[in-house]
């Protein structure tokens, strides 16, 4: 067993994580996209972006290169690196892409932001699969002897984007993001940011 064959179901059972359904960024300050970010998008509208392979190139990256560039380099991106939290749960596997707090190290030192692209396009599927994820995160940085109050995951098919958050239970945000709303989308990323940026050192 691995990320990607949980259901919400199954993840109550196994962990005791129930889930329900809430906004979770009621105030969003928009962020303007920097030049790089427009271009990259710009081509990605040119382009058959049919795969996720496509979308993590074209969209998901650049995007995510933008808010380090404006955070000051706060976290680092690993792409399709394996987290297994506990092999035993079935806690393991490899994530599309995960955020962690950039310490300098070659490895990943504790994630805070998990990004599962949707298989099929279809946002729903990869909800489970993000919900694990946030999971594992929370073991791997429970044995590092790292305890968050919150880890934040998003679902996203490069065009809409589901954001959740993990604290005791899983609430996930009704709210889908569209890329052609950049500037919210933008906004909502830095609420997360910012919500590290304050509590960790």
């Amino acid at each position: 067993m691995a990320y990607g064959d949980f259901t919400l179901e199954e993840i109550e059972l196994r962990f005791g994580v129930r889930n329900r359904t809430g906004r979770l960024f009621p105030l969003v300050t928009p962020v303007e996209p920097g030049e790089k970010l427009k271009e990259a998008l710009q081509l990605a509208t040119e382009l058959p972006v049919r795969s996720e392979k496509a979308r993590s190139e074209t969209i998901v990256f650049p995007l995510l290169v933008e808010l380090r560039s404006r955070n000051n380099k706060f976290f680092t991106i690993y792409s399709g690196d394996v987290l297994n939290a506990d092999e035993e749960k079935g806690l393991r596997g490899e994530c599309d892409f995960i955020l962690a707090k950039d310490i300098g190290s070659f490895s990943i030192s504790y994630p805070i932001i998990q990004i599962v692209e949707a298989k099929k396009n279809d946002l729903e599927i990869g909800v489970p699969q993000c919900a694990a994820q946030l999971i594992g995160a929370q073991i791997f940085n429970r044995k590092k002897g790292v305890t968050l109050d919150k880890l934040y995951g998003c679902v996203t098919t490069g065009n809409e984007w589901m954001f959740m958050q993990l604290e005791q239970d899983l609430l996930i945000d009704p709210r889908v993001y569209y890329l052609n709303e950049i500037n919210e989308l933008l906004g909502v990323f830095q609420c997360i940011i910012d919500h590290y940026r304050q509590t960790i050192p």
